[in-house]
């Protein structure tokens, strides 16, 4: 069981809540030491005056924000102690934003909010549930560790999440970051478009998250088992496949939605192999009976009735309904952002700015 990173209290409007935050994710990496090739002697770094070579003490060690070339303005570490933010005891929600107006690129990292006292529960399990039925999620600006987050905290299988977020002069513009970025085109070959969107359908998947796995962590550790039994891995990184010329686009997306016909394409397949009991589960919840989409008013007035038991649901489910909804960037989106999506769907139609 995970220790919490945080303690402190939750407020929106006059209400309080004492929370502990649980990070969400772990990482797997296989971590190495540095040796001295030839021997079994670990190899340290350390903090040297490159002027002189002498290792410096880390008492001595001042930061120093370069002006020009050799020219500094040398900050002390007690100087930025006085001006950190310190450390929140509060994550006071200022306002409460709908979710599918977020850019994905904002949320940048996921915690876990529990609760801080068993005596906090209903209190707890008021804010998940008025949060699901608003299709909201609190903003807030609190401090950790020495720094400032914008957060939003939501609600998701019954518990609170807080997504820690980038700020808005943190993203970077990518018409100024991506070279050669084409402008979108609305004149595409009416067959082409529609062939490209008919083998998107055929290679359609269910989204099971333990079918993937991280392929190359996996040849790192069989690497390392190899080694330590005095076997040797070949490894072959085969050819890399040539860019599409414009001339044979058709051609190439024919052949493509023959060999996805051939292998079954477009029949609800899962998306790779080897999936574990949780991928297994949220199969038989995805094929439970569900309500299909309909045009026009009647399909807004169902989606409406549909999105009370969203968070019961898999994602696997909300990427069907959103496909059925026509959500755009689906294909991109966390789970907590496709039920959001499917909020909104339900909803009147509104400006949603840069929804995603």
């Amino acid at each position: 069981m995970a220790k919490p990173v945080w303690k402190g209290t939750l407020t929106f409007g006059l209400v309080s809540l004492p929370v502990a935050l649980y990070p969400a994710t772990e990482s797997h990496t296989v971590r190495f030491h540095q040796l001295q090739r030839g021997t079994t002697d670990r190899v340290r770094q350390r903090r040297v005056n490159e002027r002189t070579g002498e290792e410096v003490p880390f008492d001595d060690i001042v930061k120093g924000y370069e002006l020009a070339e050799g020219q500094y303005v040398v900050v002390e570490p007690a100087e930025l102690e006085e001006i950190s933010p310190g450390r929140s005891r509060t994550i006071e929600i200022s306002g409460f934003a709908d979710l599918a107006e977020i850019d994905p690129v904002f949320f940048d990292k996921t915690y876990y909010l529990g609760p801080a006292d068993p005596t906090a529960a209903k209190v707890y399990q008021l804010l998940v549930e008025a949060l699901v039925h608003s299709h909201r999620a609190g903003i807030a600006v609190f401090s950790m560790r020495g720094r400032e987050y914008l957060t939003a905290v939501d609600s998701a299988d019954g518990l609170l999440e807080l997504h820690t977020m980038h700020w808005a002069d943190e993203l970077r513009d990518p018409q100024q970051e991506v070279p050669d970025l084409p402008a979108r085109r609305k004149d595409f070959n009416r067959t082409e478009l529609a062939t490209a969107e008919q083998l998107i359908g055929m290679l359609a998947v269910d989204w099971h998250p333990d079918d993937y796995h991280d392929s190359y962590e996996e040849r790192v550790r069989a690497l390392v088992e190899a080694k330590a039994d005095g076997r040797e891995i070949t490894l072959s990184a085969g050819a890399e496949p040539e860019a599409t010329e414009a001339t044979e686009l058709m051609d190439v997306l024919r052949r493509s939605l023959d060999e996805a016909r051939a292998k079954g394409g477009g029949t609800g397949r899962r998306g790779g192999g080897g999936g574990g009991g949780r991928g297994r589960a949220a199969s038989e919840r995805a094929a439970a009976p569900k309500r299909a989409a309909k045009p026009g008013r009647a399909g807004a007035q169902e989606a409406a009735e549909a999105v009370e038991d969203l968070a019961s649901l898999s994602k696997t489910e909300l990427y069907r309904r959103a496909a059925a909804l026509g959500v755009p960037h689906r294909s991109t989106m966390t789970r907590d952002q496709l039920q959001y999506a499917l909020k909104a769907a339900a909803r009147p139609r509104r400006n949603l700015g840069r929804a995603s």
